[in-house]
């Protein structure tokens, strides 16, 4: 079970992903890596942002993503990439 503030930041990621379907892709491919690799590919995006000057709740929100009750939990929630082509 997920802590009342990483399920506050759950849904607030989760509200974000609604709103724009191409963050939804991308959050549930991240989401449904193994770990090792989410870690990695996250380490990625990390330095990036930061060379952008993320705000803080950015890089925490990501930070969240690394934890595997949190990416079980956002992949669950996010409906599955549609499979037609058009």
């Amino acid at each position: 079970m997920l802590e009342a503030a990483t399920t506050e930041y759950v849904d607030v990621i989760l509200q974000v992903a609604a709103g724009d379907a191409s963050i939804a892709r991308v959050l549930r491919e991240i989401c449904t890596l193994d770990a090792a690799v989410r870690s990695a590919a996250l380490d990625l995006m990390v330095a990036h942002l930061r060379t952008r000057r993320a705000a803080q709740d950015v890089l925490d929100c990501i930070g969240l993503l690394r934890q595997d009750a949190v990416a079980r939990r956002i992949a669950e929630m996010l409906p599955p990439a549609s499979t037609a082509s058009g």
